[in-house]
Protein backbone atom coordinates (compact mmCIF):
# COMPACT_ATOMS: atom_id res chain seq x y z
CA UNK A 1 0.00 0.00 0.00
CA UNK A 2 1.16 3.09 -1.19
CA UNK A 3 1.98 5.91 1.67
CA UNK A 4 -1.27 8.59 1.88
CA UNK A 5 1.09 11.52 2.44
CA UNK A 6 4.45 12.15 1.02
CA UNK A 7 6.96 14.96 1.64
CA UNK A 8 10.05 14.66 -0.54
CA UNK A 9 13.42 16.83 -0.45
CA UNK A 10 11.05 19.74 0.68
CA UNK A 11 12.86 22.93 1.01
CA UNK A 12 11.19 26.52 2.02
CA UNK A 13 13.37 29.56 2.06
CA UNK A 14 12.20 32.84 3.70
CA UNK A 15 14.04 36.43 2.90
CA UNK A 16 16.26 38.11 5.49
CA UNK A 17 17.38 40.93 6.69
CA UNK A 18 20.82 40.04 5.94
CA UNK A 19 20.25 39.29 2.30
CA UNK A 20 20.59 36.23 2.08
CA UNK A 21 17.85 33.30 2.31
CA UNK A 22 16.68 31.72 5.39
CA UNK A 23 16.18 28.05 5.00
CA UNK A 24 13.36 27.24 7.58
CA UNK A 25 13.09 23.70 5.62
CA UNK A 26 16.15 22.06 4.43
CA UNK A 27 15.57 19.08 2.26
CA UNK A 28 12.94 17.41 4.58
CA UNK A 29 11.34 13.93 3.29
CA UNK A 30 9.46 11.54 5.27
CA UNK A 31 6.19 9.69 4.21
CA UNK A 32 3.11 8.64 6.83
CA UNK A 33 0.92 5.25 6.16
CA UNK A 34 -2.63 5.48 6.23
CA UNK A 35 -4.21 5.32 9.65
CA UNK A 36 -0.85 6.12 11.20
CA UNK A 37 -0.06 8.67 13.86
CA UNK A 38 3.10 10.29 13.01
CA UNK A 39 5.14 12.85 14.99
CA UNK A 40 6.79 15.98 14.19
CA UNK A 41 8.96 17.29 17.56
CA UNK A 42 11.21 20.07 17.68
CA UNK A 43 12.01 23.21 19.61
CA UNK A 44 10.58 26.78 18.11
CA UNK A 45 12.04 27.57 14.95
CA UNK A 46 12.76 24.11 14.35
CA UNK A 47 10.72 24.20 11.27
CA UNK A 48 8.21 21.97 11.97
CA UNK A 49 5.32 23.88 11.64
CA UNK A 50 6.37 25.53 8.51
CA UNK A 51 6.33 21.84 7.12
CA UNK A 52 2.64 21.79 8.15
CA UNK A 53 2.25 25.11 6.59
CA UNK A 54 3.35 23.27 3.08
CA UNK A 55 0.79 20.47 3.67
CA UNK A 56 -1.76 22.12 4.26
CA UNK A 57 -1.16 24.61 0.97
CA UNK A 58 -0.66 27.52 3.52
CA UNK A 59 2.60 28.44 2.66
CA UNK A 60 4.18 27.34 -0.91
CA UNK A 61 7.65 25.62 -0.93
CA UNK A 62 10.89 27.02 -2.42
CA UNK A 63 11.44 23.28 -3.85
CA UNK A 64 10.57 19.95 -3.24
CA UNK A 65 7.23 18.23 -3.21
CA UNK A 66 4.51 17.08 -0.85
CA UNK A 67 1.45 14.85 -1.72
CA UNK A 68 -1.62 13.84 0.19
CA UNK A 69 -3.64 10.73 -1.46
CA UNK A 70 -1.74 10.96 -4.39
CA UNK A 71 -2.36 15.29 -4.93
CA UNK A 72 0.14 18.12 -4.83
CA UNK A 73 -1.74 20.97 -3.87
CA UNK A 74 0.82 22.73 -5.66
CA UNK A 75 0.72 21.51 -9.32
CA UNK A 76 -3.02 20.43 -9.92
CA UNK A 77 -5.98 21.61 -11.16
CA UNK A 78 -8.65 23.51 -9.09
CA UNK A 79 -10.92 20.54 -9.25
CA UNK A 80 -8.04 18.62 -7.06
CA UNK A 81 -7.03 21.37 -5.02
CA UNK A 82 -10.74 21.68 -3.80
CA UNK A 83 -10.50 17.66 -2.75
CA UNK A 84 -6.59 18.66 -1.58
CA UNK A 85 -8.50 20.65 1.13
CA UNK A 86 -11.47 18.23 2.05
CA UNK A 87 -8.65 15.50 2.13
CA UNK A 88 -6.26 16.88 4.62
CA UNK A 89 -7.88 19.68 7.85
CA UNK A 90 -6.05 20.87 10.76
CA UNK A 91 -6.58 21.48 14.27
CA UNK A 92 -4.50 24.46 15.71
CA UNK A 93 -2.40 25.73 19.03
CA UNK A 94 -5.12 28.72 19.81
CA UNK A 95 -8.86 27.25 18.73
CA UNK A 96 -9.98 30.91 19.97
CA UNK A 97 -8.09 32.67 17.52
CA UNK A 98 -8.58 30.21 14.72
CA UNK A 99 -12.52 30.66 15.22
CA UNK A 100 -14.60 34.17 13.93
CA UNK A 101 -15.40 35.16 17.40
CA UNK A 102 -18.95 36.60 16.40
CA UNK A 103 -20.10 33.49 15.03
CA UNK A 104 -21.80 30.48 16.95
CA UNK A 105 -20.49 27.35 17.37
CA UNK A 106 -23.09 25.55 14.99
CA UNK A 107 -21.88 28.27 12.67
CA UNK A 108 -18.41 27.39 12.71
CA UNK A 109 -18.65 23.89 12.86
CA UNK A 110 -21.62 23.95 9.56
CA UNK A 111 -18.57 26.07 7.55
CA UNK A 112 -16.93 22.54 6.71
CA UNK A 113 -20.20 21.12 6.02
CA UNK A 114 -21.00 23.41 3.79
CA UNK A 115 -17.51 23.49 1.70
CA UNK A 116 -17.90 19.77 1.20
CA UNK A 117 -18.82 18.39 -1.92
CA UNK A 118 -17.45 14.78 -2.03
CA UNK A 119 -20.01 12.49 -0.38
CA UNK A 120 -18.71 8.81 -0.61
CA UNK A 121 -19.90 8.87 2.90
CA UNK A 122 -22.81 10.07 5.01
CA UNK A 123 -22.37 13.55 5.49
CA UNK A 124 -22.95 13.89 9.18
CA UNK A 125 -24.96 16.78 10.78
CA UNK A 126 -24.01 19.97 13.41
CA UNK A 127 -25.34 17.73 16.05
CA UNK A 128 -23.38 14.66 15.49
CA UNK A 129 -20.18 16.53 15.19
CA UNK A 130 -20.74 18.26 18.22
CA UNK A 131 -21.91 14.53 19.76
CA UNK A 132 -18.76 13.07 18.34
CA UNK A 133 -16.51 15.36 20.05
CA UNK A 134 -18.34 15.03 23.34
CA UNK A 135 -20.20 18.58 23.29
CA UNK A 136 -23.65 18.88 23.75
CA UNK A 137 -25.96 19.77 20.96
CA UNK A 138 -27.07 23.07 22.98
CA UNK A 139 -23.68 24.46 22.63
CA UNK A 140 -24.36 25.12 19.09
CA UNK A 141 -25.78 28.27 19.94
CA UNK A 142 -22.95 29.31 21.75
CA UNK A 143 -20.07 31.92 21.08
CA UNK A 144 -16.70 31.28 21.72
CA UNK A 145 -16.08 33.09 24.31
CA UNK A 146 -18.80 31.35 26.21
CA UNK A 147 -16.69 27.74 26.00
CA UNK A 148 -13.42 26.85 28.13
CA UNK A 149 -10.43 26.35 26.22
CA UNK A 150 -10.76 22.48 26.20
CA UNK A 151 -14.46 23.00 24.72
CA UNK A 152 -13.49 25.72 22.12
CA UNK A 153 -10.59 22.94 20.85
CA UNK A 154 -13.63 20.27 20.98
CA UNK A 155 -15.54 22.37 18.61
CA UNK A 156 -12.48 23.25 16.59
CA UNK A 157 -12.12 19.51 16.16
CA UNK A 158 -15.89 18.81 15.33
CA UNK A 159 -15.11 22.20 12.26
CA UNK A 160 -12.26 20.30 10.94
CA UNK A 161 -14.38 16.27 10.78
CA UNK A 162 -17.25 18.44 9.12
CA UNK A 163 -15.15 18.01 5.74
CA UNK A 164 -14.66 14.42 6.15
CA UNK A 165 -11.01 14.37 6.20
CA UNK A 166 -8.82 11.22 5.32
CA UNK A 167 -5.32 13.62 7.61
CA UNK A 168 -5.56 15.67 10.27
CA UNK A 169 -2.93 17.61 11.08
CA UNK A 170 -2.86 18.63 15.07
CA UNK A 171 -0.48 21.62 15.12
CA UNK A 172 0.40 22.22 18.85
CA UNK A 173 -3.19 20.86 19.50
CA UNK A 174 -2.66 20.70 23.64
CA UNK A 175 -0.05 24.00 24.31
CA UNK A 176 -2.54 26.25 25.14
CA UNK A 177 -5.04 24.41 27.45
CA UNK A 178 -4.84 23.68 30.97
CA UNK A 179 -3.13 20.94 32.44
CA UNK A 180 -6.39 19.26 33.70
CA UNK A 181 -7.93 19.98 29.79
CA UNK A 182 -5.36 17.99 27.97
CA UNK A 183 -5.35 14.45 28.31
CA UNK A 184 -9.03 15.01 27.53
CA UNK A 185 -8.38 16.18 24.07
CA UNK A 186 -5.52 14.11 23.59
CA UNK A 187 -8.00 10.76 24.84
CA UNK A 188 -10.58 12.16 22.17
CA UNK A 189 -8.16 12.28 19.44
CA UNK A 190 -6.98 8.88 19.71
CA UNK A 191 -10.28 7.55 20.05
CA UNK A 192 -11.40 10.02 17.14
CA UNK A 193 -8.41 8.19 15.23
CA UNK A 194 -9.61 5.01 15.55
CA UNK A 195 -13.22 5.50 15.27
CA UNK A 196 -12.49 7.05 11.82
CA UNK A 197 -9.45 5.21 10.36
CA UNK A 198 -8.05 8.83 10.35
CA UNK A 199 -4.41 9.71 10.05
CA UNK A 200 -2.94 12.39 11.91
CA UNK A 201 0.19 14.34 11.67
CA UNK A 202 0.78 15.36 15.18
CA UNK A 203 3.42 18.02 15.81
CA UNK A 204 4.65 19.27 19.11
CA UNK A 205 7.44 20.62 20.83
CA UNK A 206 6.40 17.85 24.29
CA UNK A 207 8.11 14.40 23.52
CA UNK A 208 6.23 12.57 26.18
CA UNK A 209 2.92 13.42 24.92
CA UNK A 210 4.24 12.24 21.04
CA UNK A 211 5.82 9.03 22.83
CA UNK A 212 2.08 8.64 24.01
CA UNK A 213 0.35 9.05 21.11
CA UNK A 214 2.17 8.59 18.03
CA UNK A 215 3.39 5.46 15.89
CA UNK A 216 6.91 6.82 14.79
CA UNK A 217 8.40 10.38 15.25
CA UNK A 218 10.81 12.91 13.32
CA UNK A 219 13.05 14.93 15.42
CA UNK A 220 13.61 18.15 13.43
CA UNK A 221 16.57 20.69 14.33
CA UNK A 222 17.25 23.84 12.07
CA UNK A 223 15.17 22.59 9.52
CA UNK A 224 16.68 19.25 9.14
CA UNK A 225 14.70 15.98 10.45
CA UNK A 226 17.75 14.76 12.48
CA UNK A 227 16.55 11.54 13.70
CA UNK A 228 13.34 9.03 12.72
CA UNK A 229 11.59 6.34 14.19
CA UNK A 230 9.62 4.71 16.67
CA UNK A 231 9.35 7.26 19.61
CA UNK A 232 10.19 5.12 22.53
CA UNK A 233 13.07 3.57 21.04
CA UNK A 234 13.67 7.11 19.51
CA UNK A 235 13.74 8.67 22.76
CA UNK A 236 15.26 6.17 25.09
CA UNK A 237 18.44 5.57 22.87
CA UNK A 238 18.43 8.94 20.88
CA UNK A 239 21.67 8.61 18.63
CA UNK A 240 21.71 12.19 17.28
CA UNK A 241 23.46 15.04 19.49
CA UNK A 242 20.33 17.05 19.26
CA UNK A 243 17.68 14.44 20.16
CA UNK A 244 20.17 13.56 23.31
CA UNK A 245 20.04 16.91 24.28
CA UNK A 246 16.19 17.16 23.99
CA UNK A 247 16.14 14.08 25.46
CA UNK A 248 17.30 15.06 28.33
CA UNK A 249 15.79 18.59 28.81
CA UNK A 250 12.21 17.86 28.28
CA UNK A 251 10.17 16.25 30.93
CA UNK A 252 8.38 13.20 29.47
CA UNK A 253 5.80 11.05 30.47
CA UNK A 254 6.52 7.60 31.38
CA UNK A 255 6.08 4.69 29.39
CA UNK A 256 3.39 2.28 30.99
Amino acid sequence: MSPLVVVESLVKEFPSSEGAARRAVDEVSFSVDEREIFGIVGESGSGKTTVARVLLHLTRPTSGRVTVAGIDPWNSTREERRRYHEVIQVVFQDPYSSMDPRMRVGAVVSEGLRSRRTHDRPVPTVTELLDLVGLPASYAGLYPHELSGGQRQRAAIARALAMGPQVLVADEPVSALDVSMRGQVLNLLTSLQVELGLTVIFISHDLGIVQQMCNRVAVMHLGRVVEMGNPVETFEHPTNSYTQQLVASVPRVPTS
